[in-house]
């Protein structure tokens, strides 16, 4: 018996689920956008920051139109021994270090030179990057202009997956300050919105593999599997006569 609009609910929703979040530490070759204002014209200039406000929101609305390429350039990259050169502070060692403990060591080195209710600093990522390989409609790297962005949130910004890519087995590459691991991810279980790969982190690396169907050969489609097999049969019937 068919349900009429009277018996179908108007929504269903699950339970909620807490979403799980860790602190995420400065790596090698991360962009961190280091924001430093102070009461002294003086060192506002020496900080590059002259133009106040104003020129960060020009460098912001610049930043989302070239896809993070702000951050990069305008921005201070942790370099191979994990420290960023910051004018009139020299080098400072962010390895390992979250973005607010970074904060605080630079706000440390700073009263040096200002006293402490004449300063502010802010310290915040250039964006999230990450690399999307595989069994993407897009393939290559991404920047998002957020803090955090889940992995639907990169899937969908890499094209989504193609119809033949393992959603079950998706490979996550993760970097830590200490090496890289490698995460096989099943996209289809609802427990993944609760465990640490819900959300993707800075220098992330997604890749699609292909089911058993595009290994072996065949369409994306029925019409290229169609195709495809068509144009097998033609060969294999043109070796037979040739034999024959």
């Amino acid at each position: 018996m068919q349900e009429t609009d009277e018996e179908i609910p108007l929504y269903t929703e699950s339970e909620l689920v807490p979403n799980m979040t860790a602190d995420y530490y400065l790596q090698y070759n991360d962009v961190v956008d280091i924001n430093i204002k102070t009461t002294s014209e003086e060192l506002n200039e020496i900080f590059g920051i002259a133009g106040g406000d104003q020129r960060l929101q020009m460098n912001m609305a610049q930043g989302a139109q070239n896809g993070g390429d702000i951050f990069f350039i305008n921005g201070y990259t942790l370099d191979e021994n994990g420290n960023v050169e910051v004018p009139l502070l020299g080098e400072i060692e962010l390895l390992g270090l979250t973005t607010k403990q970074a904060q605080s060591l630079i706000e440390s080195k700073l009263t040096a030179y200002v006293n402490e209710e004449d300063f502010f600093v802010r310290v915040r990522l250039g964006g999230v990057r990450f690399s999307a390989l595989g069994e993407f409609n897009r393939n290559g790297n991404f920047t998002i202009l957020q803090n955090r962005i889940s992995i639907f949130q990169a899937i969908a910004h890499a094209g989504d997956m193609t119809t033949t890519a393992k959603r079950n087995e998706v490979v996550l590459i993760r970097q830590y300050p200490e090496g890289t691991k490698s995460f096989r991810v099943n996209l289809n279980d609802q427990r993944i919105v609760e465990s640490e790969f819900y959300f993707i982190r800075p220098n992330d690396m997604l890749y699609a593999e292909p089911m058993k169907i595009r290994e072996l050969g065949t369409g994306v489609n029925f019409v290229q599997t169609f195709q495809l097999a068509v144009t097998t049969l033609s060969a294999v019937l043109l070796v037979l006569n040739a034999v024959k």
